[in-house]
């Protein structure tokens, strides 16, 4: 009889789809994968990854090929320090996260007494070593912050981290629950830099005290240009670590669609399933390549024109989950004329 392999207690019923994280290998990155600067909750380049920074230096978010040897990774995401400062102001930060769909985490039976342990494992390396902090941020009702030290050892080395996050009186009471929709319901958070106003959590700690991102011993990694910070191999998991979940290509872009769509036409006619025109402005109305989160917001760039050459740029005149209607606003469109719009990129953002 052939042996089988007995997940640990707890993640058998979850065979498939353990990660609660999306796109952990960095392997997607539909925005391109140079190097841009970070902002005040932006996504720069890889999917699913948002930063903020808030300091009087910069940091930039790429993706890179430099990975751990013989883990299967590909890909890892690389942030850069391109502008320092040496001397943090109190309300100042720079950190990265992943937000996770509450409804997506009913399973933790947060807001219960039988809320489940889960485990945070993910390789990093950095030139600056020290401590670093992870938060973990639930959202709804009580808001609760969980914070973690982790330490870079040794510089230029990487390094696997794996933190067991508990639940305490915080998430098993009532006010610890995650509502069951499509809005945030876990932030987690890699620190690099805190000011004072949120530094101070206790380690390995919930605390419904907001400003705790850090404890004092948070590293600032904004200090020197030199300073960079690779990561890669994110996993979220109920009960104890595993091996990675490594996800097809396909799967992995299809959950990132679910937040950002990027589509190009600049040598293609736009995939209408359905156009028309009304007071001589082409209409074309189209599916999204998935079911988005929520109603998308638009942007789009490049030059745009109809089968005649007549279109302007589009603007995007409604939209729900699944599709959207673009008008382009030249008003030169005649009843017997081409009404496909073609050319330019256009993008469509549900992210969290």
């Amino acid at each position: 009889m052939a042996l089988s392999k007995i997940p640990p207690a707890g993640q058998a019923q979850y065979a498939g789809a353990r990660n609660l994280i999306i796109n952990g290998g960095m392997t997607i990155a539909a925005r391109g994968t140079s190097a841009v600067a970070a902002g005040a909750g932006t996504y720069p380049s890889i999917d699913r990854l948002k930063c903020y920074e808030s300091t009087d230096g910069a940091f930039t978010l790429e993706q890179s090929t430099t990975v751990p040897s013989g883990q299967g990774f590909s890909n890892s995401a690389k942030f850069v320090v391109t502008t320092a400062d040496t001397s943090l102001a109190a309300g100042q930060y720079a950190q990265a996260t992943q937000v996770i769909e509450a409804q997506n985490l009913q399973h933790l039976n947060y807001g219960t007494s039988s809320a489940k342990t889960l485990t945070l494992s993910f390789w990093c390396r950095s030139s600056k070593t020290g401590t670093y902090c992870i938060t973990i941020v639930k959202e709804d009702s009580t808001a609760t912050h969980y914070v973690k030290e982790f330490s870079i050892s040794s510089a230029d080395t990487w390094e696997k981290k794996t933190i067991t996050i508990e639940p305490d009186s915080n998430i098993t009471a009532s006010a610890g629950a995650i509502a069951n929709d499509n809005g945030a319901g876990l932030y987690v958070y890699w620190n690099f830099a805190q000011g004072s106003t949120y530094t101070g959590a206790t380690d390995d700690a919930w605390s419904t005290n907001t400003n705790h991102f850090a404890t004092t011993n948070q590293v600032n990694w904004m200090d020197s240009t030199s300073n960079d910070f690779y990561l890669t191999g994110v996993q979220l998991e109920v009960g104890e670590a595993s091996d990675f979940e490594h996800r097809s290509f396909g799967d992995e872009l299809l959950r990132c669609q679910r937040y950002y769509q990027e589509i190009d036409w600049t040598t293609n006619q736009l995939p209408s399933v359905h156009r028309f025109y009304n007071a001589g402005l082409p209409y074309n109305f189209f599916s999204f390549l998935c079911a988005m989160r929520s109603s998308p917001t638009f942007t789009q760039s490049g030059s745009w024109n109809t089968d005649s050459g007549n279109a302007g740029t589009p603007t995007m005149q409604g939209a729900t989950t699944v599709g959207a209607t673009l008008r382009g606003n030249n008003g030169n469109i005649s009843a017997n004329e081409g009404q496909w719009l073609r050319g330019g990129i256009v993008k469509f953002d549900a992210e969290l």
